[in-house]
């Protein structure tokens, strides 16, 4: 009994790691197509502040409620991945049979160091976009006086001009700090590791990751991990060379 008590737990562990894994995939491959819209080629401003103005005008409290899932996604996430880690340390033999163990403990540590610097930069990150609260930081002058999706920039919505703010200059203003950049495109980086990891050994913990898929799967986490990275760090790029701006 106790034996089918510890595997349960274990199993039910790693069936939550794959679901929040897999919302969190959804969600950063949905934030960098909004985020792509600051591109004169997709829109540019008008887009991206349309965009915004959508996001935070989202009806019954969405927005909340989508913020509220994420961060608990995030928040069981890393619970799960400490709670593993602490159940893998004890259960470690003193030898590995094969060289694919080896690899997989590898895998796992690479999993956990990145993770613990993502989580560090989500703080920071919703700490300077969203609630941009970041002591010392230089925001556009007309991002400080005007109340967050008040009015600050006209946009078009549903036919009717509209005021909302101007979260195309907030960005542009925010990677045009370089140090704030670099640390974005490491974070990305280490974004692309836990992704490519990730998302095939996800499929593997809900035990639908067989030989014959192990390789094909791989290529698409390595595929798509990199689409994100390179995604991602093109606009902070964008905008110190001045292509955005």
């Amino acid at each position: 009994m106790q034996v089918t008590t510890i595997l349960f737990s274990s199993l039910v562990k790693k069936y939550l790691m794959a679901v929040t894994g897999l919302i969190g995939v959804g969600f950063v491959a949905g934030h960098l197509l909004g985020n792509l819209q600051v591109y004169s080629l997709l829109g540019g401003a008008d887009a991206f502040n349309a965009y915004a103005y959508k996001l935070h005008h989202l009806p019954y409290g969405l927005l909340w409620i989508v913020r509220i899932v994420l961060l608990a996604t995030v928040a069981v996430h890393v619970w799960m991945a400490v709670l593993l880690t602490i159940e893998n340390k004890r259960a470690r033999p003193e030898g590995y049979a094969d060289n694919s163990t080896v690899q997989a403990t590898y895998a796992s540590k690479t999993m956990r160091w990145s993770g613990v610097i993502l989580l560090a930069f989500i703080i920071f990150h919703i700490a300077h976009y969203t609630t941009r609260s970041v002591p010392g930081m230089k925001y556009n002058e007309t991002i400080e006086k005007v109340p967050l999706m008040k009015e600050g920039k006209p946009v078009m919505q549903s036919g009717e001009v509209v005021m909302t703010f101007d979260a195309y200059t907030m960005v542009v203003q925010g990677f045009s700090n370089l140090p704030v950049s670099i640390f974005y495109i490491v974070a990305m980086g280490l974004l692309c590791l836990h992704l490519t990891h990730g998302v095939s050994s996800m499929f593997q913990s809900v035990g639908l990751r067989n030989h014959s898929w192990q390789k094909r799967l791989d290529k698409i986490a390595l595929v798509y991990g990199w689409g994100i990275f390179l995604g991602f760090i093109s606009i902070p790029i964008s905008i110190l060379t001045g292509v955005v701006s």
